[in-house]
């Protein structure tokens, strides 16, 4: 019900690679991160910035911005190992190009060795990690640091 009503969101999986074992629970996300903060009795930015959910809030913020850029026209996943491969977000467009997004709160995101073995493994068209505000930038591996407004102007053409 609650995600027939548009409160949630499941986020399915990635199971392509049959060798691998893999989390196979969906994650879910609540759509309208005011709702959300106002579950966690968040008042105001600062009490955000301080709180344990502020990362989970940011990627679900993320992934929301995402799906309305895309109309719902493209394919939303993540994937998870559980040997610690993991990437908040896999996306498919509609021609089969396949990125590989980390979403991360910080100007200077640090990447897990867990981010790099999910490109390996997915082998991506490309690889990004998002943040809030800032320039981007590469880092290494092929992958682009770019902030949410760059990544939905500039990438999702």
């Amino acid at each position: 019900m609650l995600e027939g009503g548009f409160l949630i969101n499941r986020l399915q999986p990635w199971f392509a690679n049959a060798g691998k074992r893999l989390v196979k629970t969906p994650k879910l996300y609540i759509r309208d991160s005011g709702l959300l903060h106002h579950f966690l009795r968040l008042r105001n930015f600062d009490s955000l910035l301080g709180h344990p959910s502020l990362g989970a809030s940011w990627e679900g913020y993320v992934i929301e911005q995402i799906r309305r850029a895309t109309q719902g026209n493209w394919e939303y996943y993540f994937y998870r190992t559980q040997h610690g491969a993991e990437a908040d977000l896999v996306l498919i467009d509609p021609a089969g190009k396949m990125f590989c997004i980390e979403i991360k709160f910080s100007s200077a995101p640090v990447l897990s060795k867990g981010f790099y073995q999910s490109i390996e493994d997915l082998k991506p068209d490309k690889a990004f990690v998002i943040i809030p505000a800032g320039a981007a930038y590469p880092k290494e591996k092929g992958v682009r640091v770019i902030n949410l407004g760059d990544f939905l102007r500039n990438e999702l053409g």
